[in-house]
């Protein structure tokens, strides 16, 4: 048993690594093939790196690396996610990062179009994609997700929109240094991020579950012993058509874990009625597992 136990701890190990890799390369062809050749500033502590590594060029003509400038800002914030988001996760972020600056490094510049708007949806998209892939493998994409997972936890905001938020600050001082023009596509870019951050990481998303069943306990136990949530149960519930007794349970759980709760209804009470309300705000305490 504790050998079947560490070799389930490898393979997710494995596959975090695996997704450190992915996230590393779909950033830097974000980087190269869309944001640099069309002069749009990604979200975060990636825009901060290329705002700084773009000014000093001009005022000084000190070119930095994206890939350096980029390594050198998230150091502080591997501080915050030892801290306030486990030890495992700070050493994951920082593997991740390193392969970020390594891939942007040796990945070549290509102009595959100077349209900005083009360059602004496609750069969005895959940065988005590779934003809410490592959060959904338990990892960060560093910089401004360690910020962003911070404060969730404490306001139960979703991540793409505390990025959001945290971005126009970014783009407002890009549009100001390099030409306002550039403002507005960094926008529809970090928009687009966000976005499709929040279409991959679907850990973040509430759903309210409301079961009708003839056996509540079974589907309780079901339910349970696949995931950690309370339920409210009401008994002495009665169908309109045919009058049978009936209980009611009502859950809440992310959408990440729906695939769970059809399996669990599949085997306690596949005739059950089930409701699913999406994106509902929770007021309490709600269970949220660590990243690790």
């Amino acid at each position: 048993m504790q050998n079947i136990l560490k070799r389930l701890k490898i393979d997710k190990y494995t596959s975090r690594l695996s997704a450190s890799m992915v996230y590393g390369l779909l950033a830097g062809v974000a980087f190269n093939f869309f944001y640099l050749p069309g002069n749009i500033y990604s979200s975060g502590v990636n825009g901060v790196a290329q705002i700084l590594t773009k000014f000093s060029q001009q005022l000084f003509g000190l070119h930095i690396p994206l890939s350096i400038t980029l390594y050198i800002l998230n150091i502080p914030l591997f501080y915050l996610a030892w801290t306030k988001l486990g030890k495992r996760f700070t050493i994951f972020t920082i593997i991740t990062i390193t392969l970020t600056s390594f891939f942007i490094q040796i990945i070549p510049e290509t102009t595959l179009t100077t349209d900005p708007i083009i360059c602004a949806i496609f750069g969005g998209a895959i940065m988005g994609i590779g934003i809410g892939y490592t959060l959904r493998n338990g990892l960060s994409s560093g910089g401004l997700d360690i910020i962003s997972l911070t404060i969730r936890r404490k306001t139960g905001k979703s991540v793409g929109s505390i990025s959001i938020g945290f971005n126009a600050v970014i783009i407002l001082v890009a549009g100001y240094l390099f030409g306002w023009q550039y403002m507005f596509y960094s926008a529809l870019s970090i928009f687009v991020s966000g976005k499709m951050t929040d279409v991959v990481y679907t850990k973040q998303k509430k759903m309210q579950i409301m079961i009708v069943t003839k056996e509540p306990h079974l589907v309780i136990e079901s339910i349970q012993s696949r995931l950690r949530r309370g339920i409210t149960i009401i008994h002495d519930a009665e169908g309109a058509f045919n009058e049978e007794p009936q209980s009611i349970l009502f859950t809440v759980m992310t959408r990440y874990e729906l695939p769970m709760l059809v399996a669990a209804m599949k085997e306690s009470d596949p005739k059950a009625f089930v409701s699913i309300s999406d994106n509902v705000q929770i007021l309490g305490h709600f269970y949220e597992e660590d990243m690790f």
